[in-house]
């Protein structure tokens, strides 16, 4: 299945995935796709950058490659790695006049030794994949300046095989929560889209796509109360996928009414830092009140 030729066939193609984003973000990831760019997408904890990618390889059939960024990640992690374990057992198969050979060398740097990571994969994967490289604001800066140099030429060269170059792009999707400011550099190579908390109608709307067996007016009280939190000094600010779960646990649990009782009881689902629980508790009844 090949992507979308228009803004709205991209719209209705996530929203047929459960995802719902506004043509900004749909003009972007079409222009994307079209030109083989990189998006960047930043954002608020919880608002849908990861789930941006996840849905857009569901949509259009191709495989979700994800790599997802760490303090500490390095090349080996990101690129291949050689399957030093088969090695040992073939080279105790070998006779000491194959090991004296340059044949052993191909023999045990071969490709059949070779342990893709989600670069080296996406590279041979192509446009039938979705390249998902999340948070990358948790690598340092030595990690961020090896990852522009494999966007900007798409292949990835092995000393013991040689060079791999991709035939063709695939859709390359970067998530950033600020953690710290990237370079540049990187944000010069991508296109860019700030998704933002959503506004009320539209975080319901969200919520209804993503749980269709959701009440209507429970989803809305919900919403309504979610955007009070976040108006507190919370050094956690629930996120749309706070909001998703706070409405799925109240369901689960049979709920017809967002009471502070009710409230009380499921705040684990939205509120998840221990000075945010106390300060929302401290403020429930208001938090509820005509929600």
């Amino acid at each position: 299945m090949g992507y979308p030729g228009t803004v709205t066939e991209l719209t209705q193609g996530l929203r047929h995935g459960g995802y719902l984003a506004d043509r900004g973000l749909a003009t972007t990831l079409l222009v994307s796709l079209s030109l083989g760019r990189p998006v960047l997408l930043e954002g608020e904890v919880g608002v849908g950058k990861t789930e941006v990618a996840k849905v857009l390889a569901a949509s259009y059939g191709r495989k979700l490659i994800r790599l997802q960024c760490y303090e500490g990640i390095d090349t080996s992690q990101a690129l291949y790695e050689w399957d030093y374990a088969r090695q040992m057992l073939a080279i105790r198969a070998l006779s000491e006049r194959q090991l004296a050979g340059d044949e052993a060398v191909e023999k045990l740097f071969g490709p059949k030794f070779l342990v893709q990571r989600p670069l080296l994969e996406a590279v041979q994967a192509g446009e039938q994949a979705v390249l998902l490289i999340d948070e990358i604001d948790r690598a340092d800066d030595e990690f961020e300046a090896f990852l522009l140099e494999v966007l900007s030429d798409f292949q990835i060269t092995i000393p013991e095989i040689g060079t791999i170059t991709a035939r063709s792009r695939p859709a390359v999707i970067l998530t950033s929560n600020r953690t710290r400011e990237l370079h540049d550099a990187l944000r010069r190579r991508c296109l860019y889209h700030w998704i933002g908390y959503p506004a009320a109608e539209r975080e319901v709307e969200i919520v209804l796509a993503r749980e269709p067996g959701a009440a209507e007016e429970l989803t809305r009280k919900v919403v309504r109360a979610v955007h009070r939190l976040r108006e507190l000094d919370l050094a956690k600010p629930p996120g749309v996928a706070e909001t998703i779960d706070w409405v799925r646990t109240l369901g689960f649990l049979g709920e017809r009414d967002l009471t502070p009782a009710a409230a009380g009881d499921t705040l684990g689902a939205v509120i998840k830092d221990r000075d945010d629980l106390e300060l929302v508790r401290e403020n429930l009844a208001e938090i509820t009140s005509g929600a």
